[in-house]
C-alpha cells in the first residue's frame, strides 16, 4: 500500500484495507513501531492494537507518528472513554467486541470508521436499523462460522463482516471466499516467540503469506 493509499483510507472501508487486519497486542511500546512496519511491508496496513495492555494507547501514538503507511486502529473498544482516548493517540478505525447504545453513539461521533462486533442475528438487524452496515463478527468460530455468516447472506445482504476469533490461515479462506466478508482479523502471523526474538523478518514473512490468501 502507497503512502497515497494509506493517506486516502480515512475514506475507504476498513473492510476492503487488505484481507487480513493483524489483531496486535503490544505488551513493550518499543515493539510498536518494528512491528508495524514489517506487517505494511509484508501488505497487511491496515493494523489492530488491542486496549489489553498499558502500552496500547502509547503504542497507538508511535505507529500513527512513525509509520506513515499503516492505517493503525484500536481494538477491544468497550466505552465511550476508550473510544476517546484511541482517537486522541491517533487510531484512524475503532473496534469493539460487542456493543452497547452508548458505545455504539461514542463510535458514531468520533468522526472515523468502526466495527462494532455482534454474534447474533439480532445484534446485526439492530445495527442495520441505526444504519451500520459493516460490523466484527466475534468470536467467529465459537459463534458458528462460515456456516453463519453464510446463511445471514441471504436475509441480510446488506452486511457486511470481518470475522475475529480462531480464524487462522487453514479457515481464513472459507471465510474470505463468502460474499458478505470483506476482511478477517487474526493473530497468526504475529507468533509470541518471533515478538520475544524481535524476529521482523519472520513477521514480515508471514504478513506476506496473509496478504495473499485472497
Amino acid at each position: 500500500m502507497t503512502s497515497t493509499a494509506a493517506a486516502s483510507a480515512g475514506s475507504a472501508s476498513v473492510l476492503d484495507l487488505a484481507p487480513v487486519v493483524p489483531v496486535v497486542v503490544v505488551e513493550d511500546v518499543a515493539d510498536a513501531v518494528p512491528l508495524a512496519r514489517a506487517l505494511v511491508a509484508g501488505g497487511l496496513p491496515a493494523i489492530e492494537v488491542t486496549l489489553r495492555t498499558p502500552a496500547a494507547l502509547d503504542a497507538i501514538r508511535a505507529i500513527a507518528a512513525e509509520v506513515p503507511d499503516a492505517v493503525v486502529g484500536a481494538g477491544t473498544v468497550i466505552s465511550p472513554a476508550n473510544v476517546a482516548d484511541s482517537v486522541a493517540a491517533g487510531a484512524r478505525f475503532l473496534v469493539s467486541p460487542g456493543w452497547t447504545d452508548l458505545l455504539l453513539d461514542a463510535m458514531k461521533e468520533s468522526g472515523v470508521p468502526f466495527l462494532p462486533g455482534v454474534s447474533t442475528t439480532s445484534e446485526v438487524v439492530a445495527l442495520l436499523e441505526r444504519g451500520v452496515h459493516e460490523m466484527k463478527f466475534f468470536p467467529a468460530e465459537a459463534a458458528g462460522g462460515t456456516a453463519y455468516l453464510k446463511s445471514l447472506a441471504g436475509p441480510l445482504p446488506q452486511a457486511r463482516f470481518c470475522p475475529t476469533g480462531g480464524v487462522s490461515p487453514a479457515n481464513a479462506p472459507g471465510y474470505l471466499a463468502l460474499k458478505n466478508v470483506g476482511c478477517v482479523g487474526g493473530s497468526w502471523m504475529l507468533p509470541a516467540d518471533a515478538i520475544a526474538a524481535k524476529d521482523w523478518g519472520r513477521v514480515e514473512a508471514l504478513a506476506r503469506e496473509a496478504s495473499a490468501l485472497r
